[in-house]
């Protein structure tokens, strides 16, 4: 199983002066004036239960920098002889709607793409290995040139693949189900009171004999 995203807009900004590292009684210093290098983008394919990475660095996201993530995945071991390889993908352009399901499977046959709902892509296990990245690799983003920033970006993601462990959620279906149920009855409660406050605020009807 494959959880794919990309991280986008990963800016190489040069500070006009060194960043000092944290001291005695100090925190670490960044100058907030810097020169702009440019952004890029890190695709990621995340085995969950490997804890294996691949990923590659391209210029902007899009559905051309997508398939070649998925043909450097689909080409290796052990995805290209496996029965079924399921990506889990939110619901981005590069990756939308049925249409990137069939250009998918018309590509890969044993490839079945899986979007998470709607304002949900926190369920794509991808998105930890990203929080991950952002706090050891791209803070503080002290990166003279958009090279400098795909090489750690790469190095980190080799030695990542040689300690890694999968992730373990505590989150369980049996959490799931008991949240969506207190949902739905604190939604049904809500209704009550509705109807209720409804009920109160009718005008009296006049009664024709009085």
């Amino acid at each position: 199983m494959i959880s794919c995203d990309e991280k986008t807009s990963i800016q190489a900004r040069c500070r006009c002066h060194p960043t000092l590292p944290p001291g005695t009684a100090r925190m670490m210093r960044v100058n907030h004036e810097y020169t702009r290098g440019g952004a890029l983008a890190y695709l990621a394919a995340y085995d969950v239960h490997r804890a294996h990475v691949i990923g590659h660095c391209a210029a902007k996201t899009g559905i051309a920098p997508f398939m070649t993530l998925v043909e450097k995945v689909m080409t290796a071991e052990p995805y290209a002889s496996a029965k079924r390889v399921f990506w889990v993908v939110d619901n981005g352009s590069s990756h939308r709607g049925q249409a990137a399901i069939d250009r998918l499977e018309k590509r890969f046959p044993n490839a079945v793409m899986v979007h998470t709902p709607v304002h949900a892509s926190w369920l794509n296990q991808v998105e930890i290995f990203f929080s991950v990245v952002q706090r050891k690799v791209v803070t503080p983003n002290d990166f003279t040139s958009l090279d400098q920033v795909e090489d750690r970006l790469i190095a980190f993601e080799r030695r990542y693949n040689v300690t890694a462990r999968p992730f373990r959620w505590k989150f369980t279906p049996a959490d799931l189900e008991d949240l969506l149920a207190r949902i739905e009855r604190h939604e049904q409660k809500e209704s009550n009171l509705q109807q209720h406050d409804h009920c109160d605020h009718q005008p009296a009807v006049p009664n024709p004999a009085a």
